[in-house]
């Protein structure tokens, strides 16, 4: 079982923001998701984020990878830093 953190869209047709779970690969993008780590909004200047850290620690331990979009939001945020 692959685990990733990845975003997942909600909110109204264009209007969305996206959280960001802990999801197993072969579930699809907005269904099933083992837990929620974060938030992201884009349409907000700047874009706001809010992420749990100790979470994120966690499932980054036990071998979830990020995908690209996920990786540069942890980037930017200080993450991948710690």
């Amino acid at each position: 079982m692959s685990v990733k953190f990845r975003l997942s869209r909600h909110g109204s047709k264009k209007r969305p923001y996206y959280r960001i779970v802990v999801a197993d690969t072969r579930y699809p993008r907005d269904g099933r998701f083992i837990e929620r780590v974060g938030t992201y909004d884009s349409l907000k200047e700047p874009a706001e984020v809010t992420l749990d850290r100790d979470l994120i620690k966690a499932w980054y331990l036990k071998g979830a990878r990020p995908t690209k979009v996920v990786a540069d939001i942890f980037e930017r945020e200080g993450i991948l830093k710690e």
